[in-house]
């Protein structure tokens, strides 16, 4: 799965929410709550890369990302919207 399916994954879950659906229950619960899980996954991947091996840092990483793009489709912002910036920085 790319950054855009499931970014794509995640808008679905936000607009028709499955009863089980972690991302339904975090958008739910507020942008506080985004913000907090970002927080934590963000040291998490800190601690991963102090020692705790590679598979253990990619597993951070994704969870990163994922709460990232939660965070990105609350504020009605897109992946593209931050490949926009990147282009942006490097374009000169």
């Amino acid at each position: 799965m790319n950054i855009n399916q499931l970014f794509a994954v995640i808008q679905a879950r936000r607009s028709a929410p499955p009863e089980e659906s972690y991302t339904a229950r975090l958008t739910a619960a507020g942008e506080d709550e985004i913000l907090k899980k970002v927080g934590e996954e963000a040291v998490e991947v800190i601690l991963a890369a102090k020692g705790q091996g590679q598979t253990r840092l990619v597993e951070e990483l994704a969870d990163l990302t994922y709460h990232t793009l939660v965070l990105l489709a609350a504020r009605g912002l897109t992946p593209q919207d931050v490949e926009a910036e990147l282009a942006r920085r490097h374009a000169g």
